[in-house]
C-alpha cells in the first residue's frame, strides 16, 4: 500500500471516535409524564342484583259469555281505553227476546199473585160466616203463596237474561292499554259452552316487578323494616336490559309469607310508576337490593383497575415517581364508574389515572396530578 493512502485511513479512523462522542453528548433522556390522582373516600350502599321480570298492576282476559256473532271490535289495538268504554258488540236478538219473555212471565205471576192474595183474604172473611170451609181458606191460602213463589222465579229469571244480554256488550271494566283482538269481527262466539278470550286488558300506570331472594338476604335486609344503618329498605333502584330514556326505581311492597323448601328463596314485589308508559307487563328487569353499608370505602376510577392473571391490579406512583405494580383486593362497582378497593392502597396512594398500557413497573415518570 501506497504510504499518503495509509495516512488517510488513519486519519478517518481517528476521526470517528470524536464524532460519535459528540452526538452523544447532544442526546436529552425524555421521562414521560402521566396522569394521577388520589382515591376517593365515601360512606357507600352496597348492592345486590337480582333478575325479574314485569307484570301489570292488573291484567284480565277479555271474554264472550253468550253465543252469536261478533259484530264489532270499537277500539284501536294498543291504545288507552277507558274504563266502561264499548269495545265489543256481539249479536243480541235472541236475548231481547229472553228479557221480554222473561218480562212477560214476571207480569203474569204479579198478576196471578194479585188475584190469589185477594182471593185468600176473601176467604178468611167469609169463613167467619162459615160461608166457606176451612179447607177452602187453605187453598186459597196455598195458591196464593204458589203465586207468590211464581213471582221470584219470574225476577229470577229476569235477572239471568238481563246479565245475559249485558254480556253482549263488552266494556273495559278498567283504563289500560288493550291487546290486539283474537276474534275477527263477523266470527261466531259459543260463549256460553266455554268462554271465548276476544281481547287482553292491561293496567300499567303502575307495574310490579318481581324477584327471588335468598332467605339469608331476607333476614339481613328485611328483619326490619324502613331505614336501617343508613339505608331505605322500601326503596330500590331498577334497571332493565335496554336503555330507558327515564330512571326508575321501586317501592317494595310485598313479601311472600314463606319461604320455598326447595329453591331456599322467597318471593318479593316492588311497585314501580309507569308515569311516561314505557315500561310492559313481561319486560326483563334487574332490581338492585341494598344490603350493608361501608362508611369509609376507597373508591378509583373503574377503567384505571387491570386485571391480569394473577388477579387485579393498579399503577401507582412512589414518592421518588417512579411507577409501582400494585395488586389490589377489589369490591363492587357502584355509581357506575368507580370502584371500591378493599386492600392494597391507602387514600394517600397516587395512582395512574389512563394510558396504562405506557407504562411499566419501576419507570421513572413526571406525575401530574388530574380530579
Amino acid at each position: 500500500m501506497k504510504p499518503h493512502v495509509i495516512l488517510i485511513i488513519s486519519a478517518v479512523t481517528f476521526m470517528l471516535p470524536a464524532c460519535s462522542g459528540k452526538q452523544g453528548n447532544n442526546t436529552a433522556i425524555t421521562i414521560p409524564t402521566v396522569d394521577v390522582t388520589y382515591p376517593a373516600t365515601d360512606s357507600v350502599t352496597l348492592y345486590r342484583n337480582y333478575p325479574g321480570y314485569l307484570a301489570a298492576n292488573l291484567e284480565v282476559e277479555l271474554v264472550a259469555r253468550v253465543d252469536g256473532y261478533l259484530i264489532a271490535s270499537d277500539y284501536k289495538a294498543g291504545d288507552i281505553v277507558r274504563k266502561g268504554q264499548i269495545l265489543f258488540r256481539i249479536e243480541d236478538t235472541r236475548y231481547r227476546d229472553a228479557v221480554r219473555q222473561a218480562q212477560a212471565q214476571l207480569e203474569t205471576a204479579r198478576s196471578s199473585y194479585s188475584y190469589s192474595s185477594s182471593q185468600y183474604e176473601a176467604m178468611k172473611k167469609a169463613l167467619e160466616s162459615d160461608a166457606v170451609s176451612l179447607m177452602d181458606v187453605i187453598q186459597a191460602e196455598s195458591s196464593m203463596l204458589e203465586a207468590q213463589a211464581s213471582i221470584k222465579n219470574a225476577e229470577a229469571l229476569l235477572q239471568t237474561a238481563l246479565t245475559n244480554l249485558g254480556y253482549c256488550t263488552v266494556r273495559a271494566p278498567f283504563t289500560g292499554h288493550i291487546s290486539a283482538s283474537e276474534v275477527d269481527a263477523g266470527t261466531y262466539l259459543n260463549g256460553e259452552a266455554s268462554p271465548v278470550t276476544l281481547a287482553r286488558l292491561y293496567d300499567d300506570s303502575t307495574v310490579n316487578a318481581y324477584i327471588a331472594i335468598e332467605d339469608n338476604i331476607y333476614m339481613r335486609m328485611f328483619a326490619s323494616t324502613g331505614t336501617r344503618d343508613g339505608i331505605d329498605y322500601t326503596r330500590v333502584p331498577v334497571k332493565f336490559n335496554e336503555q330507558l330514556p327515564h330512571s326508575y326505581t321501586g317501592d317494595l311492597n310485598y313479601l311472600s309469607p314463606e319461604i320455598d323448601k326447595e329453591t331456599g328463596t322467597m318471593r318479593v314485589r316492588a311497585r314501580i310508576n309507569n308515569p311516561y308508559g314505557e315500561l310492559r307487563s313481561g319486560m326483563y328487569v334487574t332490581v338492585a337490593l341494598p344490603y350493608a353499608t361501608v362508611p369509609d370505602a376507597i373508591l378509583v376510577r373503574d377503567a384505571s383497575v387491570g386485571n391480569g392473571q394473577a388477579g387485579r391490579y393498579m399503577y401507582t406512583v412512589s414518592d421518588s415517581d417512579k411507577i409501582v405494580y400494585t395488586p389490589i383486593t377489589a369490591g363492587e362497582l357502584v355509581h357506575d364508574t368507580m370502584r371500591i378497593v378493599n386492600s392494597g392502597i391507602s387514600p394517600q396512594s397516587r395512582y395512574v389515572t389512563k394510558a396504562l398500557l405506557k407504562v411499566r413497573d419501576g419507570m421513572t415518570v413526571k406525575p401530574v396530578l388530574t380530579k
